[in-house]
């Protein structure tokens, strides 16, 4: 039985999860009912590697779909990840806690409107067009091993949704930040988002963010989106600062011998 809280959140939380989706593509995406199982060997983003149930109330045969899903996981020697939402069926959440599955990084869906004035400037930072040279950046400034490159690529060359990427340099000292909005109808949802760690408390988080905003209000979004992890303190003041706020969140179960 899900609370009236819940039960008056879902379409907000069932729009969200599909424009998620499409912003981050998995390599391979299979329906068992209702339930979506995201595949992408090769790749550590767990979203992509993740079972997303996406109906509270389909809760059918959860024994059996969960396994298959696992075994599908196994094949691919990846570890069977259930991405619980509140969309999740009460039901199979009791159902993994029965099991021992182990609950680990939550994380924070949040919204904001784009104010008008978020154009009133001229655009300031024009999106990168090199991918090449955005993904290194990224990898630069998250510290990623050089073998993630490909497969960080490949994902965002599957973006149907126009993209815009903001890279933020210091001549001589390399990549400062990055962000990559992803602008689906009148939503953006801003991603790898990130500022290196030497340069952070500079104001730089807040300066690539708004420039991403501002790119995607001149293209006609008029609300963002993004996640961040609930335990990413400084972050969260930062999008709290822009003006985001909770709208949802998420956790990840994977079973507890895994």
């Amino acid at each position: 039985m899900l609370d009236e809280t819940t039960r008056l959140r879902l379409p907000l939380v069932r729009r969200l999860e599909a424009i998620g989706f499409r912003a981050w593509p998995a390599a391979t995406a299979q329906y068992d009912g209702s339930w979506l199982v995201r595949m992408t060997p090769g790749h550590g983003s767990r979203r992509l590697n993740s079972i997303n149930p996406l109906d509270p109330h389909d809760g059918s045969d959860m024994a059996g779909r969960l396994e298959r899903a696992a075994r599908q996981f196994r094949d691919a020697d990846l570890v069977p990840t259930v991405r619980q939402t509140p969309l999740t069926p009460p039901g199979l959440v009791a159902h993994l806690d029965g099991e021992g599955w182990t609950r680990f990084s939550e994380t924070i869906v949040m919204t904001a409107d784009i104010p008008q004035h978020a154009t009133s400037d001229e655009l300031g930072h024009v999106p990168l067009r090199d991918l090449s040279r955005f993904v290194e950046a990224r990898m630069a400034i998250a510290g990623d091993p050089p073998e993630s490159k490909a497969a960080l690529t490949s994902v965002i060359e599957a973006i149907r949704a126009e993209c815009g990427l903001f890279l933020f340099e210091d001549v001589g000292q390399g990549p400062t930040a990055v962000s990559l909005a992803v602008q689906d109808y009148d939503l953006v949802g801003l991603l790898l988002v990130a500022v290196r760690p030497d340069r952070r408390g500079e104001g730089i988080g807040r300066d690539i963010v708004g420039a991403s905003l501002r790119w995607a209000r001149l293209k006609g979004a008029r609300k963002a989106w993004l996640a961040v992890e609930a335990e990413n303190v400084p972050a969260l003041a930062l999008y709290r600062g822009l003006g985001f706020t909770e709208a949802y969140r998420y956790l990840y179960r994977t079973p507890g011998e895994e």
